[in-house]
């Protein structure tokens, strides 16, 4: 167990790329074998990231620096409250994931399962990675395993949006590399502890191109995040790609925020005069065209799957949102909304597949089809995931809104914040109310019959149900979490010394 302790940050990247590994390595063995293993390895993902979280409950930060190269000459990665939570997330995320996959859509196609375990490897590299260098691999990782997975199962529909998410992608990429080159050749570093001393210290003359590189990944990131303009490649990528793939992908748009958080809070807050103003403005305003973009494509959607997919576009934009209004309330309102968001799109893109699977040829088409058999239970998930996804008392959704809302209110924003949030929330009512009465009371008399629904792959999404449930008995001490979350990034103090201490190859102003 001590063993396990001194490592365990890095715990959360060797699990999935074991896993990954010896999945690989067994290609060609039964399929029971193999998503035994799978399993395992979500399972034991979950264990680690559980622990990871309760060693950072506190408030410390854990620092692992690979090969024992101190930082900023070598590798770290570092664990606070916020990276641990989104490990922790990711590790839910996965399991209930592999629950509905391994009964059957995982056979779609080939080496689903070493994707899987390679996207988690990434996912959590980018969590817990204190290198800006790191970020891009770790981020190239989890997006070349998310072709895999998009593409899984074939399809003209799937390939179509495949290739519009690669190419997209492979820009944001090459942006990227661009931002990181010229933060490099500047300041002469990549560890974001550093970064945010060196910066602070920078000439008068050098800035411009500290404030260019900086504007330039928190494009890249919005990019990730699917923040209007750039949001053209999500709705198409999540509606085509399998269920098991579109509720993982629930948390890639959260990879973005989580990106633009840190970098933001620790790299250029303290000391890219100019940035420090400009990028809440933007992610503010950005935001809530995001969330009118969503809201349109919501409403505009001819089926279940391309709902969702809008709906995941709305709720991005209302985390930026958030994070754009600035301030500890309004960090606290949006992490609470971060992990409610999360899993309601994530139980939305399996209950899909349930629906789709159970009207046969009629799909997830919102039209009249066959009367539904067990629709009592299908439409109830249905009613308790859209009351939260929309924002109604009492789930979860009313309260991250109303926190969201309520740290508004100074803003000089406000009147827009309320007038969008509000007006957009009735909107997205009347779609879903529209949605779920198409698929549960109209019927079509020559539409056949419809088959009962798979228990087992209702299962995941009752527990997703069941936590999004959680998310209001235990508001309280969540709250208090995230609010400690937000306080511990309001002050990078903490981090900088964590990480670098007394290294010598860090400049102090």
């Amino acid at each position: 167990m001590s063993v396990l302790s001194d490592h365990i940050v890095i715990a959360p990247l060797l699990v999935p790329l074991l896993a990954g590994i010896l999945l690989v390595l067994m290609r060609g063995s039964a399929t029971l074998l193999r998503r035994n293993l799978s399993m395992l390895g979500v399972q034991a993902l979950f264990a680690v990231s559980l622990m990871l979280l309760l060693q950072v409950l506190d408030g410390q930060l854990l620092v692992y620096q690979l090969g024992a190269w101190p930082a900023p000459f070598g590798i770290v990665l570092v664990a606070d409250r916020l990276s641990a939570m989104m490990v922790l997330l990711t590790s839910v995320l996965a399991f209930l994931v592999m629950l509905h996959a391994i009964h059957g859509s995982d056979r779609k196609g080939r080496q689903f399962h070493v994707l899987f375990q390679f996207q988690l490897f990434g996912l959590n590299g980018a969590f817990l990675t204190g290198d800006l260098f790191n970020l891009f691999v770790f981020f190239e990782v989890l997006l070349i395993a998310s072709y895999g997975l998009l593409l899984h199962g074939g399809g003209a529909g799937r390939s179509r949006a495949g290739l519009h998410y690669v190419v997209i992608n492979l820009v944001g990429s090459a942006l990227f590399l661009f931002a990181v080159g010229t933060l490099y050749g500047v300041l002469g570093t990549l560890n974001m502890a550093d970064l945010s001393l060196r910066i602070v210290a920078l000439p008068e003359n050098d800035r411009e191109l500290v404030r260019a590189g900086g504007l330039l990944l928190m494009l890249v990131f919005a990019l990730k995040a699917a923040l209007a303009p750039l949001h053209l490649w999500l709705p198409s990528a999540y509606a085509s790609a399998g269920p098991a793939a579109a509720a993982l992908f629930a948390i890639m748009t959260k990879v973005g925020a989580y990106a633009i958080v840190r970098v933001y809070t620790l790299v250029l807050a303290p000391g890219a005069e100019g940035l420090a103003e400009l990028v809440p403005s933007l992610l503010l305003g950005l935001g809530l065209v995001t969330i009118v973009v969503g809201t349109v494509g919501v409403l505009a959607s001819r089926g279940l799957a391309l709902m969702v997919a809008y709906l995941v576009l709305v709720s991005s934009g209302t985390l930026l949102s958030a994070f754009g209004i600035g301030g500890v309330e309004a960090m606290t309102a949006g992490l609470y909304y971060l992990l409610h968001s999360t899993l309601v799109a994530a139980a939305l893109f399996l209950l899909t597949d349930n629906v789709a699977d159970t009207r046969g040829r009629f799909r997830d088409r919102l039209e009249p089809g066959p009367l539904l058999p067990a629709a009592n239970l299908l439409g109830g998930l249905f009613l308790v995931l859209a009351v939260a996804v929309v924002g109604l008392p009492p789930l979860s959704g009313f309260i991250g809104k109303v926190l969201i809302l309520q740290a508004g209110l100074t803003n000089a924003w406000m009147p827009w914040i309320l007038a969008v949030v509000l007006i957009t929330s009735l909107l997205t009512l009347t779609a879903v109310v529209r949605a779920g009465s198409t698929l549960f009371f109209k019927t079509e008399s020559k539409a056949g019959a419809a088959k009962l629904p798979d228990m087992a792959f209702l299962v995941p999404v009752i527990v997703f149900a069941v936590l999004i449930m959680g998310l209001v008995i235990y508001a309280g001490p969540i709250y208090d979490f995230v609010r400690a979350t937000a306080e511990q990034l309001a002050d990078p103090a903490s981090y900088i010394e964590a990480v670098l201490g007394d290294a010598p190859g860090s400049r102090r102003p």
